[in-house]
């Protein structure tokens, strides 16, 4: 008589739900795979846009952050009829746009990114002369209204669109699994 084989048990899983696994990782790893092929599209683009220095647009993004996160988070005051074009004037803000903006500094920003202080302060010089950062004498640090029209118009068109088509395609991806 032939020994029996027998299968171990799937830690309680029901026959039908191990089937439907591997197509869900499949579809997983799809995803994945599409968001990655997105992120990587986009450091590209940055990487290019910012002299080929992939730290320039994370510094400009946090100092961005904090000036103007202030206002979405209702720390700073606004009237609804104001534009958010407070910047004006290119490199250097208005008194009354500065008060609508949350200051940082280089501390602030190296302790937000987990880069070194110095690294940060250099990396700020440089966004300093390419006019996308206003730096007072009390070392606040605000984005100019130059960065805001052409990062603003970049994000708002190439980069907006790019997002919601690869969003729609995870959606859509996502779907199958259920079927």
């Amino acid at each position: 008589m032939a020994p029996t084989v027998q299968t171990p048990p799937t830690s309680g899983v029901p026959a039908a739900a191990q089937h439907e696994q591997p197509s869900a990782r499949r579809v997983l790893k799809s995803v994945a795979l599409l968001l990655a092929r997105h992120e990587i599209r986009s450091l590209r683009r940055w990487f290019e846009d910012f002299d080929r220095d992939i730290l320039l647009p994370i510094l400009l993004g946090e100092i961005a952050l904090h000036n103007i996160g202030a206002l979405q988070n209702g720390v700073a005051r606004r009237s609804a009829t104001r534009s958010t074009r407070a910047l004006t004037g290119g490199n250097e803000p208005s008194e009354g746009a500065l008060r609508d903006l949350k200051p940082c500094n280089a501390y602030s920003i190296a302790a937000a990114t987990g880069l070194p202080r110095e690294t940060v302060r250099r990396k700020i010089v440089r966004l300093v002369e390419l006019g996308w950062i206003h730096r007072r004498g009390n070392g606040h640090l605000f984005i100019t209204d130059d960065a805001l029209e052409q990062f603003g118009a970049v994000l708002s068109s190439r980069a907006l669109t790019e997002l919601l088509e690869t969003a729609d395609h995870a959606r859509r991806l996502l779907g199958q699994k259920g079927e």
